[in-house]
């Protein structure tokens, strides 16, 4: 008789804030005999995983790969033919800039099962502590979710006279290695240099600074008040209420107005 798997979860751990975790992802830590994390996924989070669960590091950052990802995509097939319950923990949204596609393929491909859990993906959970809504019906009709880091070496191949909307809310994932080139190329596709624009670091967490600034001086910016890590860029006229609308406690002071 054939060995029934049980299905790897590919989990969604937010943006940060434990409290913004699906209830399923709250079970789920509590079966789980062991957990595949990434660098995002926040300690407050790894917290709730009980004592006793086996923790593997799989950790990304643009650049510094700590586990290549077909190393990670092996590990969970290995992981799942163990026949332990297998948690693959991703910050945010697992198909939302997450690898979440290419991870589940590969369990697919190998004949894993799988389930798919959601997550709050940081373009929401962050923009909302922020106090920046992603639309309005006065100043952004539409929203478009872009990462700012790809493979190629020669600069970014993005569609930058699409992306120049004066008309649409940009957030970008993964945008601080590249964001001269970012800032550079959507003003000289026409956007206006003095659109509204923020940098949210560290999102969701007790330790969230929020930059609001412009798009000529976003990077400049983000290069003076030194923000590394966790950051999601946000650009479009709704960021222009943010000052009206920031509720969390560490989102209503810009880095550029706290020296």
């Amino acid at each position: 008789m054939a060995h029934i798997l049980s299905p790897v979860y590919l989990v969604g751990a937010g943006p940060g804030d434990p409290d913004l975790l699906t209830v399923k992802a709250y079970r789920l830590f509590r079966e789980a005999d062991v957990v595949v994390y990434d660098k995002l996924v926040s300690p407050a989070i790894m917290d709730l995983i009980p004592p006793g669960t086996t923790r593997i590091f799989a950790g990304k950052q643009a650049r510094n790969h700590h586990m290549p990802q077909e190393d990670i995509n092996e590990l969970l097939v290995d992981l799942a033919m163990t026949g332990r319950k297998i948690l693959r923990l991703k910050g945010g949204d697992p198909f939302v800039f997450g690898r979440g596609a290419e991870e589940s393929l590969h369990l697919a491909k190998h004949g894993v099962p799988f389930e798919i859990v959601p997550g709050i993906t940081s373009s929401t959970g962050c923009t909302a502590y922020a106090g920046i809504p992603l639309t309005h019906r006065h100043l952004a009709h539409s929203v478009r979710f872009v990462t700012g880091h790809t493979k190629d070496t020669d600069g970014l191949k993005l569609k930058w006279e699409s992306l120049a909307d004066p008309d649409t809310t940009l957030v970008i994932y993964m945008g601080l290695i590249n964001i001269r080139e970012i800032t550079e190329q959507l003003m000289a596709h026409g956007l206006d240099a003095e659109t509204p624009a923020a940098a949210i670091n560290h999102g969701t967490r007790p330790e969230q600074r929020v930059l609001s600034t412009t798009l000529k001086c976003l990077a400049e910016d983000i290069s003076t008040a030194q923000i590394t890590g966790a950051t999601l860029l946000v650009i479009g006229q709704v960021v222009g209420l943010a000052d009206q609308l920031a509720w969390f406690p560490k989102a209503a002071i810009p880095d550029a107005q706290a020296k």
